[in-house]
Formats: structure tokens, C-alpha cells, sequence
């Protein structure tokens, strides 16, 4: 059955007033073209666990996790009050830093198969270009292959709007999966290639999320060993929630450098270089590397709650739990109602994707299937995979198996049965 479209109107009124005051409203992918436009809201209101609310008062449950920080849920009393406590009673913002990023680089150390030495920054961004800044020093060598989305500053953006050539003119990019695309690129550029960063598992905009091949990752370290490259695991998305070792863990191979960010602080904003300690210290006075508010301490104290909670509670244990069986629900409804999805990924994270076909029906069979499920208060992405949070409960997925299954019964009708009256 077809669902009634949402109250939306203080949401789309909200964006209108916006478009004023924002360029483009709000900005990068949080854009409404980014979902299906009139279908989805554009501004959360609340969040509690694995449940958000936006203005106009909808509650859905939240399958995007603010893009990936949210491994535990929202509002979490025990984070928030480390990092309330930290405010009240001893302050985060000062000339000289605090001891708490001392705590987290221990901390690191014990979890990451590569780390040695760290450094802590605001963003993934931030540390996706630190981590390049430390290898071209490290190696004397300037030019970068690339695998993955790797963030929004000049050598890296996908949208070259405002950035010269010359600042990404000597970065390469390569096909996850596909070694001889690697091969291919090193054997022209490798004595002057610095550094390989690539996504451990791979998750393209609006693709399938892909596991390594057997042997892939193995190859890429032994071709980064052969000409003498750092090798970078960019774990920002897979960082303390494939594993607390991350994906270098869970796969057994380990980079020279990884970055980390969005789940190891559950919402607080912080991102973070790890590695090698010889690499590292380039940032001792080779590198520079300063901001005013990386010290902040706020990040650090929510970062060490965060994953003192995943170990005592062996939170990734029961998201993987939950994941392997509601990926393996969604996947036996898929095959019971053949219209041309699937579903990709690991229990952590999933996306429901549909295959491409010569007449493009494939984007409307998308738009029509998030617009059910949006409607039926069940948040994901078309273009983006999902997250499984610790607080989704077996209701909350229960819940959203039954609304996927009502949704291809529509595609179904829609795209098949009347198809063949």
C-alpha cells in the first residue's frame, strides 16, 4: 500500500529562509538533492538512541547515524556527562594542552595494529591531509595514488570548484578491487609517489559497499613495500566500528599510517592520525601541523568514554549481532521480490542499492522505495549506505524489515504487475 507523503511544511519553510542566509541552504550532502527531494526532511529538531525527530515533529528511525558517528546513539548519558563534567569542572580550551590526549594515543596504541604514535585533530579531513603532509615528508616524494573518499580539502575534493589544478595534479586514483589499476599507475609514477591512501573496505557514492578480494589488500602493501610508499588506511569510516582495531584488524593488514574519526567520539567532533613512529614524527618539526582548537579537550575525554563503553559492554559484538541478521532478512526479501535491488555491505554497515539498467528505470525504482520507507519513518539514504547503532533495537529492525518488504510489494505492483496487465 501506498504511503501518505510526510508533513514537511516547517522543514521546507525552514528552507526556503535558509537558502537566504546558507549558500545552497545547507551545505554539501546534506542537500536535499542529496535524498529525494520533498520527501525527506531537511532539519532535525532531537535525537535520543537510535531514534531522531526533525521540526515538524516526525520521529524515524535513524539507519544514517549523522553519517557514521553515531555508534552507541544519541544523547548518551554517560559520554555526555564526561564531557559536561570536563566543561564544569575543569575547562577545554587553553594555551597548553591538557593530559587527555595523552590517555587516547595509550589508548590507540593498544587497539590499532599500526599505532605507535599519534596526533588528534577536528575532522576526517584534517587527518586525511595530515596524513598525506607526514608521507610526502617522510618520503621526500610528492605524488599520491588515491581509493576512496578521502574528504573536501584541494588535493582530494571531487568538486574542483575553486581549487587549481596545480594543488591535485599529482594525485592518481585507482579502482578498489583492482590491483593491476595500481599496478598500472606505479609503474610510471611509483619512485615518486609518496603515499597510497585507500578506504580498507570499500564504500563508493551510490555503489555497493565491496569487501577486499582475497589477497587485494596484501598486494597494495607489497607494491607500497616494493617502491617504498606509505601506505594509508583511511579507517574513518571504518574505525572502531568493523572492529576496535578497525578494518586493519578485522583484515589483518596493517598500514604504515591509518586515520580514524567519526565513531571513536560517538558525535564529538575529532579526527586522528596513527602509525608509525618514524613516519610520525615528522610532524615533531618537519611538519607543520596547529590549530587552535585541535587541543580542545572536549573530543579526547568523549573519545576515551566512547570506547571505554564499546570495550565493557562489547557493543561491536552485538552490532554485528543484530547487522548479520537483519542483512540476512533484507537479503532473503530481496530475493523473494526480484525487482532489481540489492543489498551490500557488512552487518555494520549496509546500502540497498538497484542495479543499473539501459532506460534509467532504476532511478525511479530508488526514488519510489526511500520515498516508502522515508514515508513509513525509517531514515536512509539513497546514495549513501546505513549504519547499524547500538540502540537500534530488535523493534526498531524488526520494524524496518517489514516496511522494506512493504516497499518492494510496491515496486513490485507498480513497476511489474501492471507491467504485464
Amino acid at each position: 500500500m501506498k504511503e501518505k507523503k510526510l508533513q514537511l511544511e516547517k522543514s521546507l519553510n525552514e528552507f526556503e529562509k535558509g537558502k537566504s542566509l546558507i549558500p545552497g541552504g545547507v551545505l554539501g550532502i546534506r542537500r536535499p538533492y542529496n535524498f529525494v527531494q520533498g520527501e525527506f526532511p531537511i532539519y532535525f529538531d532531537e535525537g535520543k538512541g537510535g531514534r531522531v525527530k526533525d521540526i515538524d515533529n516526525n520521529e524515524y528511525i535513524d539507519f544514517l547515524c549523522a553519517y557514521g558517528p553515531m555508534i552507541i546513539g544519541n544523547r548518551e548519558e554517560e559520554i555526555d556527562n564526561a564531557v559536561i563534567n570536563q566543561i564544569q569542572n575543569k575547562g577545554f580550551c587553553f594555551s597548553l594542552t591538557q593530559t587527555y590526549q595523552n590517555l587516547l594515543a595509550e589508548k590507540m596504541n593498544e587497539l590499532i595494529p599500526c599505532a605507535e604514535m599519534s596526533l588528534f585533530v577536528c575532522t576526517g579531513s584534517d587527518a586525511t591531509t595530515t596524513a598525506i603532509r607526514l608521507s610526502r615528508s617522510y618520503t621526500g616524494k610528492k605524488k599520491v595514488m588515491r581509493c576512496g573518499y578521502h574528504g573536501w580539502h584541494d588535493w582530494c575534493v571531487e568538486v574542483k570548484g575553486g581549487v587549481p589544478q596545480k594543488l591535485y595534479e599529482d594525485v592518481y586514483e585507482f579502482k578498489y578491487n583492482n590491483i593491476d589499476s595500481l599496478k598500472t599507475l606505479l609503474e610510471e609514477h611509483g619512485n615518486d609517489t609518496a603515499a597510497v591512501i585507500i578506504t580498507p573496505l570499500g564504500h563508493p557514492l551510490a555503489a555497493p559497499i565491496q569487501e577486499p578480494k582475497k589477497g587485494f589488500l596484501e598486494s597494495v602493501k607489497e607494491l607500497c613495500n616494493q617502491y617504498g610508499i606509505v601506505l594509508v588506511f583511511d579507517e574513518i569510516r571504518t574505525g572502531f566500528r568493523v572492529s576496535l582495531g578497525g578494518a586493519q584488524q578485522y583484515y589483518g593488514v596493517t598500514p604504515d599510517l591509518a586515520v580514524f574519526g567519526k565513531a571513536m567520539a560517538n558525535g564529538y567532533p575529532i579526527g586522528a592520525v596513527t602509525g608509525r613512529a618514524e613516519i610520525m614524527k615528522e610532524g615533531e618539526s618537519n611538519v607543520f601541523i596547529s590549530s587552535t582548537f585541535f587541543p580542545n579537550s572536549l573530543s579526547y575525554v568523549a573519545a576515551l568514554k566512547t570506547i571505554e563503553i564499546l570495550q565493557r559492554d562489547n557493543i561491536l559484538d552485538q552490532i554485528w549481532e543484530k547487522g548479520t541478521a537483519f542483512n540476512n532478512k533484507i537479503e532473503s526479501l530481496l530475493k523473494k521480490y526480484p525487482i532489481g535491488a540489492k543489498i551490500s555491505g557488512i552487518p555494520p554497515m549496509m546500502f540497498i542499492t538497484f542495479d543499473k539498467d539501459d532506460t534509467g528505470t532504476y532511478k525511479a525504482k530508488r526514488n519510489d522505495f526511500y520515498t516508502q520507507l522515508i514515508r513509513k519513518k525509517v531514515f536512509l539514504q539513497p546514495y549513501h549506505h546505513g549504519y547499524i547503532c547500538h540502540r537500534h533495537t530488535q523493534e526498531d529492525l524488526d520494524y524496518t524489515v517489514n516496511a522494506i518488504e512493504e516497499a518492494l510489494i510496491y515496486l513490485k505492483e507498480k513497476y511489474y504487475q501492471a507491467r504485464s496487465v
